[in-house]
């Protein structure tokens, strides 16, 4: 938004010439302040005091008068003068009820106020529900909100009613329209013949899907032969969505709105009505389905020498899960053999051909971060019971190694083409970032080769493997990701960093990812000729979009995910208060370290909690040391520690040391 300043010195009747506004967006903290950011290159984001808020709320668009230097001891510290527009029209929390009235306290934080409701506006809502409120009255001149109940999410004590709230908090719905569920319904849940007639008819190979355990949309299924030369024929086959999500449909108009699936413990908002993204699109065994294959031939170095881009139909001769292809492999179970004996010598070539794939990455200097994962476990009313550390076996190596190559020879091949595409771009980090990095490994006499300014993955590559087994391998490889800039989607063939690879993009997932759906759709508009100036110059607007659109929703959907992890891991330490856990420090700040157990939990020991001495902070060195023990807490320190308590409204987890050192 571009503001006359002028024009609103004249509004606020401003008398000083020299004082200085600056427009922006408020970001509030939970404790009450917060910062403004500057919608224009108006300088750094600027600090605003509890006292100096006036009533604007997270996500208002402000105008903020700086403080001179005199008047504050920070870079940029300001007083906000006037709201321009307000973000939040509602607000989902737990309401509280009383005899004459009734209150919502948000469930995000940053909006640090209740909501007051009148009696009138209750709704039939009790004590505990979680709701959505309009707001109908924002705060003046400290007087609270108001609002009236607009939705109940959930009743008090439902199950899986948390995870609900913070669904619609995100403005997410598992619901489609009517429209888009009456397009879905009107889709043939059989393959008619005339559908197969042009196609490859792949249905009497031996192709598999390998997945998890709960998963019910199969976007791949792979197949592997060994060709008379010693070369290896890797087929890749994905789910042709394109074929039932046509091209501006209400169908495709709800996908790139939503972007892509989310995933969250027990729940799942698909970008597609379930009787696709579970029916006629999924993968599923012993059924035909329409498929879009890639396969490729790949020599005894990894390298792909030739490869094949067609519509397929498919037959998927099982439906197999990682934990039962790993156990054939590592554990050698005859009983799954003989059960399998059908397609044990695939999966046989497929471990084969995955080792020499991941190899050759590794050669190239691919980074490969092996970090734990959680596996929560919910009983039926929504509590969780168990959280552990998920597997990531031989199986799943050998899908990723499949789908990476794949996604990487698409990529390559539409490059030369110069059609319009969507990529998948993943930047070097910057040279202040990666000179910091270099800094912190002195500390465990590692050294970063090469030219900061043009790092190659492979250098940080070698970083990993010096680490690999050792005690510092977790805190070496959590600092050199948090180096890392985050991938996202673009329609210019930019690289991937993090793969060392210049061309890639996501195109083995369409049931999940808008990006792939729009890959696949150009695709079989260049294998059927329709890719012409004219309809290039119309897929250049529809990329540019959903490369824009879908980045937002891949960060909506990871910052989701996160807080849902974060509020059942709290909620399942809150059984376990007083109980000791040896973890390792994986992150410190000047108010206190971060502690991961071995579950993948991670609380904070604040400083507060530290009696022995007065800690200082040592931002470069990554610890906190006392002033009078010379006690040292540092990235990567061992630490056993005690629950101490848990705020769950905050979703945070306090522990405190009890080891002695």
């Amino acid at each position: 938004m571009n503001v006359n300043t002028e024009l609103i010195k004249k509004k606020l009747h401003v008398k000083k010439r020299k004082e200085e506004l600056i427009s922006g967006i408020l970001s509030k903290h939970k404790k009450g302040f917060g910062f403004v950011i500057p919608e224009t290159d108006q300088g750094g984001d600027v600090f605003i005091s509890p006292n100096s808020i006036n009533d604007a709320m997270n996500g208002d668009s402000v105008v903020v008068r700086l403080l001179p230097p005199g008047e504050t001891s920070r870079t940029r510290e300001g007083v906000i003068q006037q709201i321009l527009t307000r973000a939040a029209t509602e607000i989902v929390g737990t309401f509280e009820k009383s005899k004459r009235f009734g209150f919502v306290v948000p469930d995000d934080r940053r909006f640090n106020d209740d909501i007051f409701i009148m009696k009138k506006d209750f709704n039939g809502a009790h004590t505990g529900d979680k709701v959505v409120v309009k707001i109908t009255k924002y705060p003046e001149r400290g007087n609270s909100a108001e609002g009236k109940v607009e939705e109940i999410i959930s009743r008090s004590g439902e199950a899986g009613g948390d995870i609900k709230a913070l669904i619609r908090q995100y403005n997410l719905t598992q619901e489609f329209p009517e429209k888009v569920e009456m397009e879905a319904k009107k889709i043939p849940l059989k393959i008619a013949e005339e559908e197969i007639i042009n196609r490859v008819d792949l249905r009497e190979k031996n192709i598999i899907t390998i997945d998890g355990a709960d998963a019910k949309d199969l976007d791949d299924a792979v197949s592997v032969e060994t060709l008379s030369n010693g070369n290896y024929l890797l087929g890749v086959h994905i789910a042709d969505v394109s074929q039932y999500v046509t091209d501006s449909s209400q169908l495709d108009k709800e996908a790139l709105k939503r972007g892509n699936s989310v995933y969250l413990i027990d729940q799942v908002i698909p970008m597609l009505p379930k009787i696709l993204s579970n029916g006629i699109c999924s993968l599923n065994p012993k059924v035909d389905r329409l498929t879009l294959s890639v396969t490729m031939e790949i020599d005894n170095k990894g390298k792909v020498v030739n490869h094949e881009i067609y519509e397929s139909v498919i037959h998927s001769k099982a439906r197999m899960v990682y934990g039962e292809v790993s156990d054939m492999l590592e554990n050698k179970s005859a009983e799954l053999i003989a059960k399998y004996q059908d397609i044990y010598q695939d999966i046989l070539r497929m471990d084969e051909l995955a080792s020499i794939l991941r190899k050759a990455r590794d050669v190239r200097g691919s980074l490969d971060f092996d970090f734990d994962e959680a596996y929560i476990n919910l009983n039926e009313q929504g509590i969780p019971i168990s959280v552990e550390t998920a597997e990531r076996r031989v199986a799943n190596r050998i899908i990723e190694e499949f789908m990476l190559v794949a996604n990487e020879t698409i990529a390559e091949h539409f490059y030369w083409m110069e059609a319009p595409f969507v990529y998948r771009v993943h930047e070097k980090p910057s040279l202040e970032k990666i000179e910091e990095f270099k800094r912190f490994i002195v500390s465990f006499g590692l050294n970063l080769k090469g030219n900061p300014e043009s790092i190659h993955p492979k250098a940080l590559n070698e970083i990993i493997k010096s680490v690999e087994g050792k005690p510092e391998e977790h805190v070496v490889n959590t600092v050199m990701l948090r180096s890392m800039k985050k991938a996202f989607y673009g329609t210019e063939c930019e690289g991937h960093f993090g793969l060392g690879v210049k061309y890639y993009c996501h195109f083995t997932s369409p049931i999940r990812r808008y990006p792939d759906l729009i890959v696949h759709r150009i695709i079989k508009e260049s294998l059927h000729g329709k890719l012409d100036i004219k309809r290039a110059k119309v897929l250049r607007r529809r990329t540019d979009r959903a490369a824009e659109i879908s980045s937002g929703t891949e960060r909506q959907a990871q910052e989701l995910e996160r807080e849902v992890e974060k509020l059942k891991k709290a909620e399942y330490m809150t059984y376990h208060v007083g109980e000791t856990y040896d973890g390792i420090i994986n992150g410190v700040a000047s108010f206190g370290f971060f502690v991961e157990i071995e579950n993948t939990i991670e609380g904070m020991v604040r400083v507060d909690y530290l009696n022995d001495d007065y800690y200082d902070y040592e931002a470069t060195k990554y610890r906190l040391i006392g002033r009078r023990t010379n006690k040292i807490y540092a990235l990567g320190d061992k630490v056993t520690i005690k629950v101490h308590s848990v705020e769950l409204q905050n979703r945070e987890i306090n522990f405190t040391v009890v080891d002695a050192r």
